[in-house]
């Protein structure tokens, strides 16, 4: 009997979705909130209103056009926030 090996390819590349960044909004701490997602497998909203995993490093990739925009918005109505998400 020949043996079969199924493989999943990434969801995003079926999609052709583009691999980006999401910022997210969280109260207490959005890297913590980023970590803990990342290692239970639960979902956060970006600013952009994508629902996502984490599952890469998103310093290694581009940051979403749209959550970059809506986090400008929101740096220039409410002072105090830093020039980007991760400062």
């Amino acid at each position: 009997m020949k043996e079969v090996i199924v493989t999943r390819p990434d969801d995003d590349l079926m999609t052709g979705e583009p691999q980006v960044a999401h910022i997210v909004k969280a109260e207490g701490g959005a890297a913590a909130k980023v970590v803990e997602a990342r290692i239970y497998g639960t979902p956060l909203e970006a600013l952009c209103g994508k629902v996502f995993v984490p599952q890469r490093d998103p310093t290694k990739l581009p940051m979403c056009a749209a959550c970059k925009d809506i986090y400008e918005t929101y740096r220039v109505f409410n002072g105090g926030l830093p020039d980007s998400p991760g400062s």
